[in-house]
């Protein structure tokens, strides 16, 4: 059982009091240089991969568009710990995949065969942006990895699909190109997929590539239901769509270990876990449901988000129901373990979130380090 991280980089406000752009400028500043620090103390205490998330027109939630080229910066400042895209974003117009085998293989090789390859669709608010059709998304996404593995092993590599079609006029060299760099790995990085749903994660065992999911919008119990369909379909999976067969678990979900829980009450912990949920569940309602859909289905889809946001629900219900990991070193590796229970192969940690401070976050990543991750080795 392995202990992960997740990043967003996330920016709250409120931002320094200057004018804009100064004040996005220089919270970005801080949370992009703050989270290298914390994944260089992680590398160091065990932690077995860093995901970075790709993520756009995310303010406050997000400010990590480019994770190609953070986890290049890692990959030199780093020794140990795995370097996950956490995911690119895959379909074809998001980044043509010549691009997306480029920049994946190239920090396979700047960090010596440390990457992940998570790959994922994404939602409507960024693949509206990008002209990403949602409905032939799926499709697409799949060509693509198909494709991008093909880069990897072929001398000369052409393409004809309805989504691509490379080169698209001839050539000094007739109908092919030679990509470069290759990936690090032989033959290439596992591939992971990001999949909730039950019908995701079936796909994603039918098709050998590692599940990535979350637990803080459902809870261990669905998570394991989850898990069970996954399994069933991996073990199925004959014919998987890249040449690496993934059959691993890894949900992420928030997740603080402190020596002493009435000092992480006392700086704002709970807080941070209420800013967390409200600021995702107002995106998805603002951004990703139909309009004009009647309130009583909006409540129906996120039970607690008027209660939280009216200040009327304690956010350590979420701790309760385990759909977070918050915690004593003892009370986290108890949690940890029923993720183990049901299949988990590793638990991706959360914890960059809300109003958390650098300091809190450090000496949290290190009590992990220290207290839990010896005793999931041991």
């Amino acid at each position: 059982m392995k202990l992960d991280l997740l990043y967003e980089v996330q920016a709250p406000k409120p931002w320094p009091d200057k004018p804009y752009p100064y004040n996005q400028r220089e919270a970005e500043q801080a949370a992009w240089f703050e989270a290298i620090e914390q994944i260089k103390l992680a590398d160091t205490l065990g932690f077995g991969t860093v995901w970075v998330v790709e993520h756009h027109f995310r303010i406050e939630r997000s400010h990590m568009p480019v994770n190609d080229l953070f986890l290049a910066a890692l990959s030199q400042v780093t020794e140990n710990i795995r370097l996950g895209f956490g995911v690119t974003l895959t379909p074809h117009k998001f980044l043509h995949p010549v691009r997306t085998a480029e920049k994946v293989a190239a920090v396979d090789l700047l960090s010596r065969g440390r990457v992940e390859w998570g790959t994922g669709r994404s939602i409507s608010h960024e693949q509206k942006a990008f002209g990403v059709d949602p409905v032939a998304s799926r499709d697409s996404w799949r060509d693509a990895i198909e494709s991008v593995v093909a880069m990897w092993e072929l001398e000369k590599f052409s393409w004809d699909s309805p989504f691509m079609k490379f080169p698209e006029f001839p050539s000094y060299d007739g109908d092919s190109r030679s990509i470069t760099p290759k990936p690090y790995q032989d033959p290439h990085p596992p591939a992971w997929m990001a999949a909730v749903s039950p019908d995701s994660v079936e796909l994603a065992g039918r098709l050998g590539l590692g599940m990535l999911s979350l637990t803080i919008m459902q809870t261990v119990d669905q998570l394991a239901e989850r898990i069970k369909i996954y399994r069933q379909a991996s073990a199925n999976c004959t014919d998987p769509i890249t040449r690496v067969k993934n059959n691993k678990v890894a949900p992420y979900t928030l997740v603080h270990c402190a020596e002493d829980m009435d000092k992480a009450s006392s700086y704002g912990l709970w807080e941070s876990v209420g800013w967390w949920y409200d600021h995702l569940a107002q995106f998805i309602i603002d951004w990703e449901l139909p309009p004009n859909m009647p309130q009583e289905e909006i409540d129906k889809a996120f039970p607690r988000l008027r209660e939280t946001q009216a200040g009327k629900v304690d956010p350590t219900f979420f701790n309760d129901q385990d759909m977070i990991i918050v915690g004593d070193p003892e009370q986290c590796l108890e949690k940890i373990k029923r993720y183990e229970q049901i299949g988990c192969d590793s638990v991706i940690c959360y914890m960059q979130f809300g109003q958390l401070t650098h300091p809190q976050i450090m000496e949290s990543i290190e009590t992990l380090g220290t207290k839990v991750i010896p005793k999931l080795e041991g």
